[in-house]
């Protein structure tokens, strides 16, 4: 009976909702799991009740699967059991209300301080053989911004060179070196403004001071090639090649490139600098609201998670210097 249930609702699945073929392995997979598991507790599988599932949810966690496993697997079966609810074989759905272990969210990665600082600070060496004295101006300015500002990689991409209307219309952030600070729009188009550090006004003014000179460049290359020129790239911050604004792929392209030439021991990405910037602002300030405001979280509890990063600061302090924490 068990298994020709499920076979109907295979087909069912293959038929009329014509989900992919991996999608119908990785259920038949876990549907025969489910009659397993009814076969041993010794119940038909339309008898199954919450807390039977609830049990064999709680024998996957200690054996070792992961929460996000357990939900796709509890997907299945929830898929089934609402077939069989449709198809009057059951009176209720014995997973509707049951959730796969929360997983423990992974701490985000952040660089030491001294290599944060090491990375910020590098230079290009103008002997290499791929040197370009823009490119590199254009490099440095966006790891100092997003390092010294805290920036999302989507934040930095959107900069313009100052503020417009149009600019405003399509969303667009803009820098004001006079103030010493960043203008962005954020997640859920909300606008906050950031300072920035000395060093990365520096670096900002280096790279304007070369990037007409780029934009012109790339302008005379298109015309002399018959080619369209888009506007689009007029009033980006940081410009590709082809002139046109940088894509968030491509900065963590350069910033991969940047931190192996800085010999960074890791490569870097671009949200690694973000937690970079917010884990040793708490370090310093221990303000949490404060660096809440930075990063532009709309929740603080998304901002806590860099007191963990504290705290494992704290805690490699404590075991190195403690004499009763040091080991023999």
């Amino acid at each position: 009976m068990a298994h020709e249930l499920i076979e109907a609702y295979l087909t069912h699945c293959r038929v009329e909702k014509r989900l992919a073929e991996r999608t119908l392995a990785l259920y038949t997979e876990d549907l025969a799991k489910l009659q397993a598991n009814a076969a041993q507790a010794k119940v038909d599988i339309t008898q199954v009740h919450n807390a039977h599932i609830r049990r064999w949810v709680a024998q996957m966690n200690s054996g070792g699967r992961s929460g996000r496993g357990i939900a796709l697997i509890l997907s299945g079966w929830r898929g089934f059991y609402t077939w069989l609810g449709r198809e009057g074989k059951i009176a209720a759905n014995p997973v509707q209300d049951v959730r796969a272990p929360k997983q423990p969210k992974p701490l985000p990665k952040a660089l030491p301080v001294d290599q944060a600082v090491q990375l910020a600070s590098f230079q290009g060496l103008p002997e290499a053989a791929d040197f370009d004295p823009a490119i590199e101006a254009r490099d440095a300015a966006l790891t100092e911004l997003l390092y010294g500002s805290g920036l999302r990689v989507s934040e930095l991409v959107n900069l313009d060179i100052r503020s417009s209307q149009a600019g405003q219309q399509h969303l667009k952030g803009y820098i004001d070196l006079a103030a010493a600070e960043v203008h962005v729009i954020g997640k859920g188009s909300k606008s906050r403004s950031v300072p920035m550090t000395s060093k990365a006004v520096e670096a900002l003014q280096r790279w304007l001071l070369l990037r007409p000179e780029l934009l012109l460049k790339i302008k005379a290359e298109k015309q002399a090639e018959q080619k369209g020129i888009d506007p689009s790239g007029d009033l980006a911050l940081f410009l590709a090649p082809r002139g046109l604004r940088m894509s968030s792929a491509m900065v963590w392209q350069r910033l991969k490139i940047r931190s192996q030439q800085a010999s960074l021991s890791q490569a870097v990405h671009p949200h690694m600098l973000r937690h970079s910037f917010a884990s040793h602002l708490l370090q310093s300030s221990q303000d949490l609201r404060a660096v809440q405001e930075l990063l532009g979280h709309a929740n603080i509890s998304t901002t806590q998670v860099y007191t963990r990063l504290d705290f494992q600061h704290l805690a490699k302090a404590y075991d190195a210097a403690h004499p009763r924490a040091k080991r023999n």
